[in-house]
């Protein structure tokens, strides 16, 4: 195989890839920002903090008990961390 070849092989797999990234980005925003928005209820109108923030995002990828157990680190009550996890990725 030329090499020409091959780098445009290679080009165009990374415009696939990050092309498919862009569409899938802004509902993966949403998720996080439904899980976000279970815990702020329960904080009563506080802005949910950093550790908050990325538990949800970890809860985004599937690892469900990793969400629970870093929303329960940061202060939030068991029930809500479930629900709030049960919410991310969906």
């Amino acid at each position: 195989m030329r090499t020409s070849t091959r780098i445009a092989g290679v080009l165009t797999g990374l415009t696939l890839a990050l092309g498919g990234a862009a569409f899938t980005a802004p509902a993966a925003h949403a998720d996080v920002t439904a899980c976000i928005n279970q815990v702020e209820r329960e904080l009563q109108g506080g802005e949910a903090p950093d550790s908050v923030r990325m538990a949800c995002y970890v809860g985004l990828t599937g690892d469900n008990a990793r969400c629970v157990t870093g929303l329960t680190d940061s202060g939030v009550t068991n029930g809500t961390a479930v629900t709030a996890c049960r919410v991310a990725p969906d």
